[in-house]
């Protein structure tokens, strides 16, 4: 099985910050609990304090799939935090080896 990384790019809306920053660590957390995730970390960038980049590494693809299923996922990531967001790009790349 390919390890697959993950590099999510969000850009908080204006005026959400607080909330996002308040989701994020339990987000973090209950992701890297999962069985297939390797690692899972969230970066502020210094210049712009509402981009965020998540740099996650999952065991397979399989593994990034049944983390899109959690109830995290769905519950914190797509209906709390994703509509604070002003733009969201994930890109996912095989990992060699």
């Amino acid at each position: 099985m390919t390890e697959l990384l993950v590099v999510a790019h969000w850009t908080i809306s204006a005026g959400a910050e607080e909330k996002v920053r308040a989701l994020l660590p339990r987000f973090i957390e209950a992701s890297r609990a999962e069985p297939g995730c390797i690692s899972f970390v969230g970066y502020q960038q210094l210049d712009h304090d509402r981009t965020i980049v998540l740099l996650e590494r999952y065991a397979s693809r399989e593994a990034f799939e049944a983390h899109r299923d959690t109830p995290h996922f769905k519950g914190l990531a797509l209906e709390q935090i994703v509509p604070c967001l002003e733009r969201r790009v994930v890109e996912t790349y095989d990992v060699p080896g």
